[in-house]
């Protein structure tokens, strides 16, 4: 079963260069406007869009996204808002879209109906921030069937048993999240992120990529030296809600600049 987010990382690894993943909301700030926005990273370097699906109790996400997602809400998001972004996107860019979603929201929807229908409108898997892999059955048997990714996270705090826990369940990559707490743009991403990868890599992991905090090329070129994919977030949904696509494309523009990395 190939793949297309590890395709992605494969190639990049190949052209000596690393991944840029973007994280946009599911009707930010409008349906249209969040495709547009998600199109428009595609085309200026980002290489796989994360796509999140607005949640009320969004326990992982910071200040940023939290206004972000409240205001999808509040504009009547639905979760099959979610399917047809992800159609309307791939019709669109040649990119993989991941959605990215905590899992209450599957289980109400049905675990077997969210994977035929994420598949359907050709998504390439999900992120689940607070789903754990030993509770994971039910999703881990639907994506087997259905050929998607499955992303699970790694924590600076998680026991070498559970890092090889999420390297055996994921595939696509394993998230390893740079800093305890939430998301948001930082000054200076975590050096924890590097002993986590590290010893993700001890796991037997082939492809990490690094979230949470990042914001800025230097620090993109910074996770690359040592990461398989650099995942970005608040900065591009801050941008979107600053200036619209057209801002959110110059900083996506501005932050692929931190994939090349020396040879």
């Amino acid at each position: 079963m190939v793949s297309s987010v590890a395709s992605v990382l494969a190639e990049r690894k190949e052209a000596g260069s690393g991944a840029l993943i973007g994280y946009l909301p599911v009707g930010f700030p409008t349906f249209d406007e969040s495709v547009d926005a998600a199109v428009a990273i595609a085309r200026n370097g980002v290489d796989i869009i994360e796509l999140g699906l607005p949640y009320s109790d969004p326990v992982m996400d910071g200040p940023v996204i939290q206004k972000a997602t409240q205001h999808a809400l509040a504009n009547g998001f639905k979760l099959s808002h979610g399917f047809d972004a992800v159609r309307a996107i791939t019709s669109r860019v040649d990119v993989p879209v991941l959605l990215m979603t905590y899992w209450n929201p599957v289980v109400q929807y049905g675990v077997e109906r969210f994977a035929d229908d994420l598949a359907a409108a050709g998504g390439a898997g999900l992120i689940t921030p607070d789903l754990i892999p030993d509770e994971g059955a039910d999703w881990l048997a639907a994506s087997e069937r259905s050929g998607l990714d499955r992303v699970f996270l790694a924590a600076p705090s998680s026991s070498d048993a559970r890092l090889r826990q999420a390297v055996d369940a994921s595939r696509g990559f394993v998230y390893a999240v740079s800093t305890m707490g939430i998301t948001g743009a930082r000054g200076d991403v975590d050096k924890a992120a590097q002993i986590l990868v590290s010893r993700l890599r001890e796991a037997g992991c082939e492809n990490a990529c690094v979230g949470l905090g990042i914001s800025t090329a230097e620090q993109v070129r910074e996770i690359l030296a040592y990461a398989d994919g650099a995942i970005v977030g608040s900065a591009l949904v801050k941008a979107l809600a600053d200036g619209g696509v057209d801002r959110v494309a110059a900083v996506a523009r501005e932050l692929a600049q931190g994939t090349a990395r020396a040879n």
